[in-house]
């Protein structure tokens, strides 16, 4: 099966198990699960969340230990919030704030996820042991995630 089709068939999973669904948490666990167990290259997948003040704190998220608390000042993850843009970024050793919460890390993609008024309520955090793990098709169909949120 092609990438796209692997997201294609993501959607539709997601499409029916969210369908209703307005709790945020409950969205990013079963959102965070989907995504870890349909593609073997995410190592690391979550949600941190922004919880005011210019702090983002650990949601739910599938693998190993990730950070608790990441200040929009710092990491991948906070340049993600504080610029409300999509980071992608090959090879983390090669960015001077990157975060190491695990040393296995080679890759990240990071996506703002908004509410329904635009206001920042997430950022989704991929972490991929090999280098230049995500592609246009992967950040494409992940920003598609958002859609989950537009909730009132």
């Amino acid at each position: 099966m092609g990438e796209q089709e692997q997201y294609d068939k993501l959607f539709e999973t997601l499409d029916l198990l969210c369908e209703g669904e307005t709790d945020r948490i409950a969205l990013m666990a079963t959102i965070v699960c989907e995504l870890h167990s349909t593609f073997e290259r995410f190592d690391w997948v979550g949600f941190y969340r922004n919880v005011g003040g210019g702090v983002l704190k650990i949601g739910p998220y599938q693998g190993a230990h990730g950070c608790l608390t990441i200040d929009f000042s710092r990491g991948i993850c906070g340049r993600c919030a504080r610029e409300k843009t999509v980071q992608n970024i090959p090879d983390v050793t090669a960015e001077p704030d990157h975060i190491a919460c695990s040393a296995a890390t080679k890759s990240e993609l990071v996506i703002p996820i908004m509410d329904g008024d635009g206001e920042l309520i997430a950022v989704l955090d991929i972490d991929s042991n090999s280098p230049a793990a995500f592609d246009q098709t992967d950040q494409d169909n992940l920003q598609r995630i958002g859609k989950y949120f537009q909730i009132s």
